[in-house]
């Protein structure tokens, strides 16, 4: 039998009866004509959506390596102002 997407207490894809068969649940709709409609499409673009997030979400953090900044620490720590490299401009001449 075929199974029919239902949204707020119609089906999608416009039919009427009192014997079909309706899921709200995505991945058990059938029915190609309720897949073919755009509620039906937008429902499982965000689930998919909301899916990779989750798991984007659960995966943590990328761990940014901030070269520049430990670059400028470093040589605001070292003594003295007549050091080499002395930081990220061109240098003409040593």
């Amino acid at each position: 039998m075929v199974t029919h997407y239902k949204v707020k207490g119609h089906l999608a894809c416009g039919h009427a009866g009192k014997h079909l068969e309706s899921t709200s649940e995505l991945n058990r709709v059938k029915c190609r004509s309720c897949r073919n409609t755009e509620v039906y499409k937008d429902a499982r673009r965000d689930a998919r959506n909301a899916a990779r997030r989750a798991q984007r979400k659960a995966r943590g953090e990328a761990v940014h390596n901030d070269w520049r900044s430990f670059w400028e620490k470093r040589l605001a720590a070292m003594p003295g102002s007549q050091r080499l490299p002395r930081g990220f401009q061109d240098q003409p001449f040593v």
